[in-house]
């Protein structure tokens, strides 16, 4: 038998968390001395400690902790509910550090505000390009209702190139444009440069045509953190009098393991109004 503070100590909860559990009727002590009243529980009881702290981390509540263990969950049934608490969690947390980092790319753009360095801009026209698509809608233009869309997309393409037998022939190039069905969703093209011949079919094979002027800046870095420099191409478009036509494109030009170490160069066609 152990008293409640070294059965608190084993089961690494607080005394007081053992108090509350006692006076729900969660869990009892194995026996309480009539004289001092002091609590006292047997190692066998940790087992049950264990599935209350588990069933609790899954957001349920004492009472519903309680109607469980009372129809005596078995241990496989505990251990899937758990796996399904932890895949949530992973979810939860992937989402918590892919906002932190928009947050942080919002950040760096509202320091640098009056002093983007707008000569890192490069003016040129671009020749077409011909690029085998897949094509797919997310709700919005934030990072996170593309991100989630545009890795799985290239991934198709890839693979569904390789059974083709076609072998991309230069790099990958990404554009967005507002979807047909609106509400301000939009269009992902996944694409790469392919020569293979003109087709509609398990992917498309097309012809983007040439941009005549196009304000260019390359960005290194994952595209979450795209912001920053995006916002300073915008502001070497307004300032050089100029004004944004069709949809920018995103040309991979390095794409290493690491997405910190990405080298994309961002193209948007432009016009003298």
């Amino acid at each position: 038998m152990f008293t409640i503070g070294d059965f608190a100590r084993h089961g690494r909860v607080s005394v007081r968390m053992l108090r509350h559990y006692d006076a729900t009727g969660l869990l009892r002590p194995a026996h309480v001395d009539p004289a001092t009243g002091y609590r006292y529980y047997s190692a066998a009881q940790l087992a049950r400690l264990n599935r209350v702290i588990a069933l609790k981390d899954l957001g349920l509540t004492l009472h519903q902790v309680q109607q469980i263990l009372d129809e005596k969950v078995t241990t496989e049934e505990l251990r899937a509910m758990l796996r399904l608490r932890r895949a949530e969690l992973e979810v939860a947390m992937a989402a918590a550090a892919a906002r932190l980092i928009q947050v942080e790319a919002r950040l760096r753009s509202i320091e640098s505000e009056g002093r983007m360095p707008t000569n890192d801009v490069v003016f040129k026209s671009i020749p077409a390009v011909r690029v085998a698509e897949l094509t797919a809608t997310a709700a919005s233009f934030e990072p996170e209702d593309i991100s989630p869309v545009i890795g799985p997309l290239y991934d198709e393409l890839f693979r569904r190139l390789d059974a083709a037998g076609v072998t991309p022939a230069g790099p990958g190039i990404a554009y967005y444009e507002y979807a047909p069905q609106g509400g301000g969703r939009i269009s992902i093209h996944a694409a790469v440069q392919v020569a293979a011949p003109l087709q509609d079919g398990a992917f498309r094979v097309l012809d983007l045509p040439p941009v005549d002027q196009a304000a260019t800046i390359v960005h290194r870095g994952s595209m979450d953190t795209v912001l920053p420099t995006a916002q300073t191409l915008a502001f070497w478009i307004e300032e050089n009098g100029y004004q944004s036509v069709g949809y920018p494109r995103e040309i991979t030009l390095e794409c290493p393991d690491s997405r910190d170490d990405w080298v994309t160069e961002l193209q948007a066609p432009v016009t003298k109004p």
